[in-house]
């Protein structure tokens, strides 16, 4: 596979994201083509299909570029883990906050259903009345 040479359109195919993803990338630093055609065209390995993979699959996991570009350099086990652990708080803490909203959403409903009939949301006013006053 290493072998292998692709343009970057049957790169970003192969890979499923758009072109746009793979320039930047590029211009990231992340990714980089193999070599250059007699047309100066990209062109790109199958290591280099695997690293975008790779790139793909920690930013589904939650890591952010930058811990990407950490992920990507050798590091010990430790530091790895070390950068598992600070994306797995920050997971936790958003997980919070989403519970919080969810609370907040599903006490709003209950009570927009509870005063349907008056024609006015109570939740809009109440709303409004919080904008007027910060």
């Amino acid at each position: 596979m290493a072998s292998q040479r692709l343009t970057i359109s049957a790169l970003a195919r192969s890979a499923g994201v758009p072109v746009s993803t793979v320039r930047y990338y590029e211009r990231t630093g992340l990714l980089q083509p193999s070599a250059r055609s007699l047309s100066n065209y990209r062109l790109y390995s199958g290591d280099d299909l695997h690293r975008l993979r790779f790139i793909r699959a920690a930013q589904a996991t939650g890591f952010t570029l930058d811990d990407i570009t950490r992920l990507l350099r050798p590091a010990p086990c430790g530091k790895v883990q070390e950068l598992i652990e600070e994306r797995l708080g920050h997971v936790e803490a958003r997980m919070k906050e989403l519970r919080h909203v969810r609370k907040v959403l599903r006490r709003s409903l209950t009570q927009c259903r509870e005063h349907e009939r008056a024609g006015r949301c109570a939740v809009v006013e109440e709303l409004s009345a919080q904008a007027k006053h910060p």
